[in-house]
């Protein structure tokens, strides 16, 4: 799998198994962070009990809903092509009925009827449990729209439906919403203030996990590091919880210690965090627990201070600097991987070497590198005019990719002799005959399949590698089997 990303967006298709009664279809598809495929997996669970089978077959879909992202124009850009595929399939099928969710449904509301005449359904992020309600109202002949952000929803209470699981992996949301108010991201405004979830409907959710055999849990949040359960609601009101409120609260750590602890046998990863947010207790309860991965996601946008003042990123390039050597002391061999904006507004070309030191003072795994996209009603696109020349951005995020594939390369290199323990968890896109899985470090490892299996815990001897990617030989199974 290609680590290094420029401005792509991905989009997958989900399935889920057909139900006795499950008379109507559904065709679900998703685009852009993680928390919108787990959003996906809320969605479907929810519809299930409707009486709705999921489908991957567009043609035969009675309602159609695209789980949207607004991070950048392109993805948009994306999602109104695929709307433009399903008008072709409603000309067929004039009764199919075709939904948004997530953030641009969140951005634009009902503002998105208007533009999108194919669109019958509009659902923000936090109002998923009305959907049953909003599909009564389209079936009576009206569009139907629920954008308003809640204070407390955050779906614990709903199991999700794992859609084209592969039985190894699943991801397990803690958190939602952000408070951070960077000045280029819609986040806060498309899914509102953090809070988080109750600690023991999490372990509830791993509990299942674990019954089903699943090797591997990713915790999620829109900022996982901000974590905070003192017994429900946003986590800026924490001052003024109860003396017994803050004593008893749990925090990330508390959590992430809590859950290695109880599932020693599942592989524990979290994403993402935010330097501001990440504390030495959470590096330290890596360091504990074997179980948890050697791998943190740790977005940095800029390596200039001016840059990062302008973005509202409350740290510096030396506080970033010293949470990655603490990173380093308590965890020698964790792997870091980073996001990058290219082309911020009155970004100098003494900023943008700034960023390319950083990146060779730190030399990441692997990167998620964008040009600079103005998003409407960010603080960025309402103070700061966007005037680093698109042919300045390119080349810039081109020289930031350049760098990246090189840190990469020095990175995985470093794994050749070596052997390491890899999870497989699908077959090679690229050959039937080799497995693909990932190690600690979150870094891909593909080799021939002999007689293992997916969900086997495998060593593996690294021969080469890509930029990409580890190649090597597996020798036998691992202790974790």
């Amino acid at each position: 799998m290609e680590k290094i990303i420029d401005e792509s967006i991905q989009g997958q298709a989900l399935s889920l198994n057909k139900k006795e009664g499950n008379g109507r279809k559904l065709f679900i598809e998703s685009y852009g962070c993680q928390m919108n495929f787990s959003d996906s997996e809320i969605v479907a669970s929810i519809l299930s009990k409707e009486g709705f089978n999921t489908t991957q077959n567009l043609e035969e879909a009675d309602l159609v809903l695209v789980n949207t992202c607004s991070i950048r124009e392109k993805a948009e850009q994306t999602v109104r092509k695929r709307l433009e595929k399903y008008n072709a399939v409603k000309r067929i099928n004039p009764s199919m009925k075709v939904g948004v969710l997530g953030c641009m449904a969140e951005r634009l509301k009902s503002k998105f009827l208007e533009e999108e005449k194919i669109v019958d359904l509009v659902v923000g992020p936090d109002a998923y449990k009305d959907l049953p309600n909003l599909i009564e109202e389209v079936d009576a002949g009206r569009n139907a729209v629920n954008v308003i952000l809640s204070k407390e929803e955050t779906y614990g209470d709903i199991s999700p439906v794992r859609l084209q699981s592969n039985g190894v992996s699943a991801f397990v949301s803690i958190t939602r919403g952000c408070d951070n108010m960077c000045t280029f991201c819609v986040v806060p405004f498309t899914r509102g203030r953090e809070r988080s979830r109750d600690p023991q409907s999490i372990l509830e959710e791993i509990d299942d996990l674990a019954s089903k055999n699943f090797k591997e849990i990713t915790l999620l949040g829109q900022n996982v590091d901000s974590y905070l359960w003192y017994g429900g609601g946003l986590k800026k009101d924490f001052e003024k919880a109860s003396d017994f409120q803050k004593a008893t609260a749990v925090n990330f750590a508390k959590l992430l210690d809590m859950v290695a602890e109880k599932y020693p046998k599942i592989r524990l990863r979290f994403t993402t965090s935010n330097p501001q947010d990440m504390t030495i207790d959470v590096i330290e309860v890596m360091a504990k627990h074997k179980n948890i991965c050697k791998y943190i996601h740790l977005p940095i946008q800029s390596g200039s201070d001016r840059i990062l003042k302008e973005m509202n990123r409350l740290h510096t390039r030396q506080e970033y600097f010293s949470l990655i050597d603490n990173i380093k002391r308590l965890i020698p061999d964790c792997a870091i991987s980073q996001d990058i904006i290219t082309g911020f507004p009155t970004e100098t070309e003494e900023d943008h070497q700034d960023t390319l030191s950083l990146m060779e003072y730190v030399k990441y795994e692997y990167g998620f590198m964008f040009a600079y996209s103005e998003r409407p009603g960010t603080l960025a696109e309402r103070k700061l005019e966007d005037d680093v020349p698109e042919a300045t951005k390119k080349r810039r995020l081109n020289e930031i990719i350049t760098a990246q594939r090189a840190h990469s390369t020095y990175r995985h290199e470093a794994f050749i002799g070596k052997t390491v323990e890899i999870l497989i968890e699908k077959e090679s896109k690229k050959s039937d005959a080799h497995w693909s899985g990932r190690n600690t470090q979150n870094i891909v490892a593909v080799f021939p399949k002999g007689d293992y299996k997916i969900g086997d815990f495998v060593m593996v001897r690294i021969d080469e590698c890509t930029s990409a990617t580890l190649l090597g030989e597996a020798v036998g199974y691992s202790d974790n089997n």
